[in-house]
């Protein structure tokens, strides 16, 4: 295959904003050249293997030069990779895209670009700022505050932009407020011109201003504002009392310690982020293949003898089916058995496979589904299956109720032995509000892992049987959900945080 650059724009940082397009052009990638604006939970589309690179960012590490992202460009796609350029917003507004875009196309380098959410649309959108307005604005100019000292043409003229019949949105004008908004007064823009400042557009920690243009060097410097930083200029710049839509999210300004498995984390995460809420993911156990693959394959051969397969988690689902694919079957194996579940997630796994369940309990948790299929699994044959560990109550109670029980380890939970330094400095400084404890493993190896720090943070519990484990290991959990899945542990938190 022949190389191929794509110039993909990755918003202004909440990374649900990013397009369709983009999101399959990352799931081809073997490299990704990402700016230290583009959220970097949007490199988890691409694939494992796929070569992953940041481009520096402010205050951590050295910031490429544009010749060292041109030549990086030229060598990936010369050697005929498909490589990605993520750039914050859109790559076509002061993203010097047409600067990067001219060495391929002199070395004849197929190349697409990807359009995305520009800065000034996500602060109108993320703001509640109406940037037109059929009184107001019935014009927009987007205007960079930076300009370099090389550049061929006049520079800005901001009195002229004094006149301008629109909204005006600087971007990049943070540490040249005093300059540009001078300009417009002297140029004729009224002093009580509305200016809505907002920093960091749709990411967890967003900031929003408003104030008067004759106020703005003000308030950038008795808040010492740092950019990233978008200026909206205008009678349409007006922000309703008690600020935007998104700053009242419940979970805003909230950082979520996320524990679950990495490849289970992304729903929970996707959840927390449309509560407004900052996500980390630390895994705190591992998810693993069978330690006793042939008992395995053993239990497989005899599915259909089964009256119920009894599924308590989405790991074992995906163990069974991956299993019977990669042997070279399929879900026919299972035969006339009828499937359980022990609750909705569990369930949705099982329909990635088309796989319909038969019975799921009122309550997601093993006491329910023992007590609730108890009379159906009377005198039957069961199947449950498992992981490497975790509680017999299943397989008591069912036994108890007539069931003739077998079980099968289908995966491995292990716990993490090492954790992050980073997540520990974190938790120690009390920077983290929230640690989500979605299992009585997942709390077991919290405590294991993370140890007296968690007593600087917040404990949100699945279910009363994990806060349980909480308590025995001497930690009372903050929340409790009330439904026993992921919607239910946000909700919880949400509710706890508005009180």
């Amino acid at each position: 295959m022949s190389g191929k650059v794509y110039f993909v724009g990755a918003g202004p940082g909440d990374p649900g904003l990013l397009t369709c397009r983009g999101r399959e052009c990352l799931r081809r990638a073997d490299v990704v050249l990402y700016d230290y604006l583009a959220d970097p939970w949007l490199l988890e589309y691409a694939p494992p293997d796929c070569e992953r690179i940041c481009l520096g960012a402010h205050g951590k590490s050295r910031l490429w030069t544009l010749e060292e992202i041109c030549a990086k460009l030229l060598e990936e796609a010369t050697a005929g990779k498909q490589v990605v350029r993520l750039k914050g917003g859109d790559p076509s507004v002061f993203g010097r895209l047409g600067e990067e875009l001219a060495p391929l196309q002199e070395a004849g380098i197929a190349y697409e670009i990807v359009p995305g959410i520009t800065a000034a649309l996500g602060a109108a959108s993320y703001g509640d700022v109406g940037i037109t307005h059929r009184e107001w604005a019935s014009a927009v100019a987007l205007v960079t505050g930076q300009e370099t000292s090389k550049k061929s043409s006049e520079p800005i003229d901001y009195r002229r932009l004094a006149l301008f019949p629109g909204t005006l949105a600087i971007y990049m004008g943070v540490t040249t407020v005093r300059h540009w908004s001078q300009q417009l007064l002297e140029g004729g823009k009224a002093p009580q011109t509305p200016v809505v400042i907002i920093r960091r557009v749709s990411w967890p920690d967003q900031q929003t201003w408003t104030c008067r243009l004759d106020e703005v060097v003000d308030v950038v410097e008795r808040h010492r504002l740092r950019p990233p930083a978008v200026f909206l200029i205008g009678e349409a710049a007006r922000v309703p009392k008690g600020g935007g839509w998104f700053q009242r999210l419940p979970l805003f300004g909230q950082t979520v310690l996320v524990t679950r498995p990495r490849h289970q984390a992304h729903q929970l995460v996707r959840l927390l982020k449309e509560e407004g809420a900052a996500t980390l993911v630390h895994p705190v156990i591992d998810i693993r293949p069978a330690p006793d693959p042939q008992a395995l394959d053993a239990m497989l051969d005899r599915l259909a003898q089964f009256d119920w397969i009894v599924f308590s988690s989405a790991n074992g689902v995906s163990a069974i089916l991956d299993r019977l694919w990669l042997l070279g079957r399929d879900a026919r194996a299972i035969g006339h058995a009828r499937i359980a579940a022990i609750g909705p997630g569990t369930e949705r796994a099982l329909e990635g496979y088309h796989l319909r369940v038969d019975f799921v309990p009122s309550e997601f948790r093993a006491e329910a589904l023992a007590d609730e299929l108890a009379p159906e699994a009377a005198g039957r044959h069961v199947l449950l299956v498992r992981a490497s560990r975790g509680r017999e109550v299943l397989a008591e109670r069912l036994r108890e109720a007539g069931a003739q029980v077998e079980q099968v380890v289908a995966y491995a939970s292990v716990d993490v032995d090492v954790a992050d330094p980073d997540i520990l400095a974190k938790l120690e400084a009390g920077a983290i509000d929230w640690v989500t404890i979605s299992s009585s493993a997942i709390a077991r190896a919290c405590v294991h892992l993370f140890g007296e720090r968690l007593r600087k943070t917040r404990l949100a519990s699945i279910s009363p049987v994990t806060s349980q484990t909480l308590r025995e290991l001497g930690f009372e959990p903050a929340c409790e959900a009330t439904e026993y899945t992921m919607d239910g542990l946000v909700a919880a938190m949400s509710e706890s945080t508005s009180k």
